[in-house]
């Protein structure tokens, strides 16, 4: 029964199969994202657009559909029936693969899954990821066990909940409030507002730190390279003087 209202769970309505980049309506209805462009194709920014099960309007963010938020434990459960799935159970070490240096390197099979950084292991690198200060308390999946959907998913790493919905995650930033938001936030008291996709803006941010770090430690260089031809200088304006 669990496994059929996990099924259902991880549907697309409109497409009748597996979500693809799940994105969530204000009306907390899910669907793919490819599903619901085709739905508002005819639609632009700032348009309204009917939700196609209980037809609850929503407005079209100003970057198109693209802008609706995604729904994050539906891709939980997603990553879920994944896992459990009889093609998870015989993958390789996603470690192994990372340091292999040519396609003739040895890749061991993996025998656990870590579900924080949701990457598999053999036993020697889930041994070492157990073993590091920052891993050491994560959460090791046994492949090959035969572990039912929904007890993984209890055990499934919950992201940051809202402080007025405990059960709902923090998904959304409302750029005129300046805060995080969970999807029931978003319906009550923040629609009419500016809203962004969390995950982007951590995205956006990291970029933006990549550049600003790049720029200064070309600034860094710059000045030690001044500093170098200064001292230089005054070396050679010494050796004048003293003559």
């Amino acid at each position: 029964m669990a496994a059929v209202l996990m099924d259902n769970e991880t549907e697309c309505a409109i497409c009748k199969e597996v979500f693809t980049d799940p994105r969530v309506l204000p009306c907390v209805h899910t669907f793919c994202l490819k599903c619901i462009q085709g739905w508002g194709k005819d639609k632009l920014p700032g348009e309204t657009l009917a939700c196609p099960l209980c037809r609850t309007e929503l407005t079209i963010p100003k970057n198109g559909v693209e802008g609706l938020p995604r729904n994050l434990y539906v891709e939980k459960m997603l990553r879920v029936r994944e896992l459990t799935s009889a093609e998870a159970q015989s993958p390789l070490c996603n470690m192994c693969t990372y340091r292999a240096t040519s396609e003739a390197a040895k890749i061991d099979p993996a025998t656990s899954y870590c579900l924080q950084c949701q990457e598999a292991f053999c036993e020697t690198c889930a041994s070492v990821h157990g073993k590091q200060k920052a891993t050491h308390d994560h959460i090791l999946f046994h492949i090959g066990d035969k572990v039912k959907p929904e007890d993984l998913y209890t055990q499934y790493p919950r992201a940051n909940s809202c402080d007025k919905h405990v059960e709902k995650a923090l998904e959304i930033y409302c750029n005129e409030c300046r805060l995080v938001i969970c999807m029931m936030c978003y319906i009550k008291d923040h629609s009419s507002h500016k809203c962004s996709d969390i995950q982007e803006l951590v995205d956006e941010f990291r970029k933006q730190m990549a550049t600003d770090v790049s720029g200064v430690a070309s600034g860094v260089d710059k000045c030690q390279q001044t500093l170098q031809n200064l001292t230089t200088e005054k070396k050679y304006f010494h050796e004048q003087v003293c003559k």
